[in-house]
């Protein structure tokens, strides 16, 4: 479902899908081609939302932002089933892991990855191309051109899912 709230309109871009059990409420701007999955929330009701073109928001993600604050996410970005990104800042081709949290003003730089779970704590900054998991948040490793070939290719898939799902989810009839 997609909402105004107190004059906060949605901004939509071509050729994204948005399941009809997810939420986009007030101030969120949404770029082309963006999957967003079953059941995630983006809530811009007091404060802001950007979703990057060619991103994915996958299933039962929340994303919201402090009252007069943003929240950024950059294009080509992945957001792991159940994550939640709340006031922070994800760079392009950003991977956030499963069930991770992403907690107000951290910055997670671009082509970094954060682990399944992870909890990036407020005001952290993940460098870029790096790689962290745990509670709090730790940088282990680095990623590899070898890891960024790979995420390409994964992407384009989800890139597709805008097209296919328009095309070919139907009710099934019990």
């Amino acid at each position: 479902m997609i909402y105004e709230f107190e004059g906060r309109t949605p901004k939509i871009g071509k050729n994204t899908y948005i399941f009809e059990n997810a939420t986009v409420i007030g101030d969120v701007h949404i770029g082309d081609n963006v999957w967003i999955g079953p059941g995630a929330v983006l809530r811009g009701d007091y404060g802001a939302i950007s979703v990057g073109s060619y991103s994915a928001i996958e299933d039962n993600c929340v994303i919201h932002a402090r009252p007069g604050e943003k929240t950024i996410i950059g294009e080509h970005v992945t957001v792991g089933h159940l994550s939640v990104i709340h006031t922070g800042i994800i760079g392009d081709y950003a991977v956030i892991g499963m069930n991770s949290t992403v907690s107000d003003f951290a910055k997670i730089g671009e082509w970094a990855a954060i682990g399944e779970g992870a909890v990036v704590k407020n005001n952290s900054v993940i460098p870029e191309k790096s790689i962290a998991v745990g509670i709090p948040a730790k940088v282990v490793s680095t990623v590899t051109e070898n890891y960024m070939d790979l995420w390409k290719k994964y992407k384009e898939n989800y890139n597709t899912f805008c097209n296919r799902y328009a095309k070919n989810l139907k009710d099934y009839p019990l």
